[in-house]
């Protein structure tokens, strides 16, 4: 048998084994798997489908396997799940927070009555970096950019009537507070009779790029690491269902990165994270599967396409055989997408709904397996109701009349997108190396090497717009003079801070204090024991101990981070 006829007769037995094995996943749920013109749409296509008088060519077949595989297998360039989006389409879940937990309580459950499915919780800046809203470093900023939780109080007023249950995904900035995120999300849910395993929750919990791309630290990096860690560990063991934690890429893009700078920074810090909970004794297989990879959607559509594609090469193989996963799920890469933010402009603002589209479109072409849009007049301030609900209809017009969700990964196998697939996935790898000779992700960040990466990059990428090399329309192209203004959302009031102070003050009156003071003490031990910090944690959030007081306590024992200018 000659070596093209092997390789013909290799890829029909792989494919039939495919099909037969995912034939219940591959069954369309809502998805019309005809065209406009009626004609019927596999769930997927491969080089069988080509019109070659002798199948394949020499080699593509074994190519094919090794480089893009089938859809829920390795190296799952073509997607993590068989069915992709044929089976379910992506989870779309706007960034919601606003004033107090009442008002965001009432837009999450408006977004949830509109058709979404996941929602996630925006936290404002005080909250972020530990703060309690009387703290005087929060004045003016109560609320501002996000939902102020002071106390379990907050929670319940934030979950009130929500259904845990039914909600496919939950998600949370906390960064520097991911214990407390979690604790808080723990007892808010039992307070209304919701049992922790009966919902997820994701945890942004990324601390390490906030030291270079976002700022809301509050312990030492190498502290702040092992912090987020115990959320990573705490879930392993007691919540195996919830997401402890994404690697953040997205805040490093928006701070001016490129896209391979935003994938291997990513990894590079996420790598630090999986070894410190390797080193706790949990093998890589009670953990990897639960994580996410939180990249940007920008406008350079085919580029964002073959990084999404590229990203997950790579997870495969540093999971399978770095790391030596041996379950298939700790392989495949869950990705959760936000179009970048950054890319929107204050001009001409409704511009900016093609913009969140075609970015959108980027997203569900590489696969992604969550996807938040950006509102169209969020360059101007937080996003008015009818840009929210813009926002979500940009994705649900995207899922249900486009066609996009018929066939997994349909872009694959383009001669473009493969080329550039393969060149991201390469710079992608060196670009990691040079981070791994600096030390690591957590060495890179302590030295500065991370941050004047970026600000190098960023500083490039603001002078080719300055000097026209970089087309931004309505701003350096095709700008008009006299535009119409349009106003952004209401800024917070004096008044929402105020009632938020009070709510602090009356649950600091009516609580234990006794009971308050114990947990927090077993908080501070714990801190200073080394031991994973959740457990106490959650019996002082039941206690009604605040944010800020929790916060406090760690800070007495690991210190505060102070930035190097």
């Amino acid at each position: 048998m000659s070596s093209t006829s092997g390789s013909r007769r290799r890829f029909a037995e792989s494919l039939r084994a495919w099909q037969e094995q995912n034939a219940a996943r591959l069954v369309p749920g809502q998805v019309d798997t005809r065209t406009a013109s009626g004609l019927e749409i596999a769930p997927l296509y491969t080089p069988a489908d080509l019109p070659l008088d002798s199948a394949l060519p020499d080699g593509l077949g074994d190519w094919y396997r090794e480089r893009l595989g089938f859809p829920g297998e390795a190296p799952f360039t073509r997607g993590p799940q068989p069915g992709m989006y044929r089976e379910r389409p992506w989870v779309m879940g706007m960034y919601s927070g606003r004033a107090s937990p009442a008002e965001t309580n009432r837009r999450i459950r408006s977004l949830l009555e509109r058709g979404q499915k996941g929602f996630s919780v925006a936290l404002d800046l005080p909250t972020q970096v530990g703060l309690d809203s009387d703290h005087p470093l929060a004045l003016g900023e109560v609320g501002r950019v996000g939902v102020p939780i002071d106390t379990l109080r907050d929670m319940q007023d934030l979950l009130a009537g929500i259904p845990l249950d039914q909600v496919r995904q939950i998600r949370t900035t906390a960064n520097a507070i991911g214990p407390i995120a979690l604790a808080l999300f723990v007892a808010g849910a039992e307070s209304q009779g919701h049992s922790a395993k009966s919902f997820k929750v994701m945890f942004q919990n990324d601390v390490l790029k906030e030291y270079v791309a976002r700022g809301t630290w509050i312990f030492p990096p190498a502290r702040g690491l092992r912090f987020s860690v115990d959320v990573v560990e705490y879930c392993a063991q007691e919540l195996p269902n919830w997401e402890p934690i994404e690697f953040c890429g997205y805040h490093i893009r928006d701070s001016g990165s490129t896209a391979v700078q935003e994938v291997a920074l990513a990894l590079s810090n996420g790598i630090a994270y999986i070894d410190e909970a390797l080193s706790r004794g949990l093998s890589i297989d009670q953990f990897a599967h639960s994580i996410f990879l939180f990249l940007a959607a920008d406008l350079d559509l085919f580029e964002e396409v073959a990084k999404f594609r590229a990203a997950r090469r790579i997870w495969c193989r540093l999971i399978g055989e770095h790391y030596g996963a041996k379950h298939a799920e700790s392989c495949a890469l869950n990705i959760f997408c936000y179009t970048l933010g950054s890319a929107l402009t204050a001009q001409e603002p409704l511009n900016n709904v093609a913009r969140v589209a075609y970015e959108a479109l980027a997203a569900a072409l590489g696969g992604v397996q969550t996807l938040a849009t950006s509102s169209y007049d969020e360059a101007l301030g937080l996003p008015s109701d009818e840009a929210v609900r813009t926002s979500l209809r940009t994705q649900q017009i995207l899922a249900f009349e486009t066609g996009v969700t018929r066939t997994a990964d349909p872009l694959g196998g383009a001669f473009y997108v493969e080329y550039l697939t393969d060149r991201i996935e390469e710079s992608i790898l060196a670009y990691m190396k040079r981070v791994e000779e600096q030390g690591g992700g957590l060495a890179a960040i302590e030295s500065g090497w991370v941050r004047r990466e970026i600000e190098e990059e960023a500083y490039r990428k603001q002078r080719r717009i300055e000097e026209g090399q970089q087309a931004v329309v309505g701003v350096n192209r095709f700008a008009e003079s006299g535009e119409a203004r349009y106003a952004a959302m209401p800024a917070v009031g004096a008044d929402t801070e105020a009632e938020q102070l009070e709510r602090l003050a009356r649950v600091r009156a009516e609580r234990d204090a006794a009971r308050v003071v114990g947990t927090l003490a077993e908080v501070r031990r714990a801190a200073s024991e080394g031991r994973n910090t959740v457990p106490s944690i959650l019996d002082a959030i039941r206690a009604y101990a605040s944010v800020g007081e929790i916060t406090n306590e760690l800070a007495s024992v690991w210190g505060r981070h102070q930035q190097r200018i």
